[in-house]
């Protein structure tokens, strides 16, 4: 099965069963009076909305290069992810705002009905298998707009976990206003989860890679070639799951052109030898002692080098 269909398939498995938990919630968070089961119901229903841009974002995937698009649309993928996390960031902030119109409220509050606890606990079991699935998948296919719903499901379990303690303890202590007090959790385990999820896709959409170490393996695999040096200008991003991998390297000015690209293929192989899921790598041979001292873009050994003492410190 391809990535395109796999993340079509998780999808609408993904969309089945949250559609399922946010019907179940939504209609006992109303039947039972608990404003924070209610709320959970909308999150889940956020997560309906979510599978249906990824499945629409497979199909954009599917899409092959065109001359405006010479690189494919792969990123589609960090966008559809930047866009989740504001879905969720605007479902958490709803949240906040009718839980604290809730508990300021003068209106008297009615204890909710204990179907209420056994629906959270079937939603607890329900968002625990989605997310272990998503996760999954999202790892075999490397894929971040998976793995970004899975930690936003493993943090919807989380929700509902805080859910059900607030109705414990409403039923425990006979406050109901304590269910308004776990709807405000809610919302701000709905805010984080939008945030991290925020953050983590600007890597990919600014050219970065969350795996810092590609670089010391290429360093690694320039040193292991004969007639290599100087790794610099190394630069690295992701085309979806795949890396693109541009580097410049020195050669001895006196070989032929024949021995030069017999370097850069044999540097080729080596990288590929150490890194997993590459789709094209580019090498520019220079003379030795031609590198320029200020360069713009990229990194090379002493950045390398430099980078991990300050680390240490």
């Amino acid at each position: 099965m391809t990535r395109e269909k796999t993340l079509t398939r998780v999808s609408y498995i993904s969309a089945a069963g949250n559609a399922v938990l946010s019907v179940a919630k939504i209609v006992i968070g109303i039947i039972s009076g608990s404003l924070a089961v209610l709320g959970d119901g909308i999150d889940s229903a956020m997560d309906v909305l979510i599978s249906f841009v990824m499945i629409f974002t497979a199909r954009i995937l599917r899409r092959p290069p065109n001359y405006k698009y010479v690189y494919g649309y792969n990123k589609a993928e960090g966008v559809a992810t930047k866009i989740l996390s504001l879905i969720i960031f605007y479902a958490g902030i709803q949240m906040l705002v009718s839980s604290t119109q809730s508990f300021f409220s003068s209106e008297t509050k009615v204890m909710p009905s204990i179907i209420a606890i056994y629906v959270t606990v079937f939603s607890i079991v329900g968002k625990l298998i989605l997310a272990w699935y998503q996760y999954r998948k999202g790892k075999k296919i490397d894929s971040s707009m998976l793995i970004a719903n899975a930690v936003n499901m493993r943090n919807d379990v989380l929700i509902s976990v805080s859910v059900l303690l607030g109705l414990v303890f409403t039923f425990i202590l006979k406050m109901p206003i304590l269910d308004s007090v776990a709807g405000f959790i809610v919302g701000i385990f709905i805010l984080k989860s939008a945030i991290g999820i925020f953050i983590d896709s600007n890597i990919e959409l600014l050219d970065g890679v969350k795996d810092e170490s590609v670089y010391q393996k290429i360093f690694e695999a320039v040193d292991e070639t004969t007639g290599a040096f100087n790794p610099h200008r190394v630069r690295s991003r992701k085309i979806g799951d795949l890396y693109q991998i541009v580097l410049d390297i020195e050669a001895d000015p006196n070989i032929t052109i024949k021995e030069a690209h017999d370097i850069s293929e044999a540097v080729e192989k080596n990288i590929r030898q150490k890194i997993e899921n590459i789709y094209d790598i580019i090498i520019h041979v220079e003379p030795i002692g031609s590198c320029s001292k200020n360069e713009k873009f990229g990194i090379d050994k002493n950045y390398h080098r430099l980078e991990k003492k300050q680390s240490k410190k």
